[in-house]
């Protein structure tokens, strides 16, 4: 097998093995490809238990220890040239990975109930702070009265990020995405449960590679019909890293994310007459004269701030607990 066909392979820098790429994570247990075709295989206890390598996830390039009649061994994550991750749900400050090494994200909202500005947002940062492009596809757009009011509204919170109004049922739109399914290109899917990611795939593979399930109509939520993240090679060579629908998508340390997003917010920031202007009562503030003149939105200047505490936040909590954690060894 050709793994150049499964995108860029980095350089393994004198590492010892082959390398090969993971497509599907099962707990402890990873399917990869490699020049001898499919493999299944474990992480080398010694270097990931160390803490001297990185966890990989779906998309990630590795070292790998081959055997042929048994589980190979997983020896080092190779370098990453992108790397989307959301705060691990639970009290614990970590990141949860999601996908490794694409070249685009696709973020997708479905034209019923699904749509929500303030989560695209959320996720427009994470995708930002990925090191890779996103993309915001608006599907189901066979189903809504004016497909323009909602890419309009989402134009509103996403400036200068591509937009696609697309159908999996009708195929409408699906024509504009080629840009992006070139051979040898990753692209990862985000989404809640129900926006049709799953059907999607199957409409620009040209055949059935996922299982579909219904959504609620009342609630316009869907069942997780992916269970698991995993990558996919379409016919045309183009790869997806399909992911489990995320109802809550916990926000990481994104910094240079959310100065992406939300540039036309941070624009007025430093412009006040105080250094230390907390953008309340302060007098001179550039914020609240922006907000006075029409200039910014409140509510934008209420997410943002919210989604930069959250992510200060979580950037702090994790480090403390990292230096903990030395500190005990």
């Amino acid at each position: 097998m050709n793994l150049n066909e499964f995108g860029l392979v980095p350089e393994m820098g004198g590492r010892p093995g082959i390398p090969a790429r993971i497509v599907a994570q099962h707990k402890e247990r990873y399917e990869l490809v490699c020049q001898y075709g499919h493999a299944f295989a474990r992480l080398k206890t010694k270097e990931y238990y160390a803490g001297t390598e990185l966890f990989p996830t779906v998309g990630d390039y590795v070292a790998l220890q081959y055997i042929e009649n048994g589980d190979s061994q997983i020896l080092a994550t190779l370098p990453r040239r992108s790397f989307f991750a959301r705060k691990e749900p639970g009290p614990i400050p970590r990141d949860q990975a999601v996908a490794a090494n694409f070249d685009w994200v696709f973020l997708l909202q479905s034209m019923n109930q699904n749509f929500n500005p303030a989560r695209l947002e959320r996720y427009l940062a994470l995708a930002w702070q990925s090191g890779a492009t996103p993309v915001i596809l608006l599907t189901k757009a066979d189903l809504a009265e004016d497909p323009a009011d909602y890419l309009r509204r989402a134009a509103q919170v996403a400036p200068g990020v591509e937009l696609h109004a697309v159908s999996a049922r009708t195929g409408m739109g699906l024509d504009g995405l080629s840009t992006y399914l070139q051979p040898g290109k990753t692209l990862v899917f985000l989404g809640s449960s129900g926006v049709g990611k799953s059907s999607l795939v199957n409409a620009l593979a040209g055949e059935e590679v996922m299982t579909v399930s219904g959504i609620r109509e009342a609630d316009g939520r869907g069942r997780h019909t992916t269970t698991h993240r995993q990558l996919i090679r379409l016919p045309g060579g183009a790869l997806i890293i399909d992911t489990p629908g995320m109802r809550e998508l916990g926000m990481a340390e994104a910094t240079e994310g959310l100065s992406e997003t939300f540039s036309d917010v941070e624009q007025y920031l430093g412009r006040c007459r105080f250094r230390d202007c907390r953008h309340e009562k302060e007098p001179g503030c550039a914020v609240k004269a922006a907000i006075a003149a029409g200039d910014l939105d409140p509510a934008r200047w209420e997410r943002y701030r919210k989604l930069r505490e959250e992510s200060e936040r979580h950037g702090r909590l994790r480090r403390n607990a990292k230096c903990k954690l030395q500190n005990a060894k």
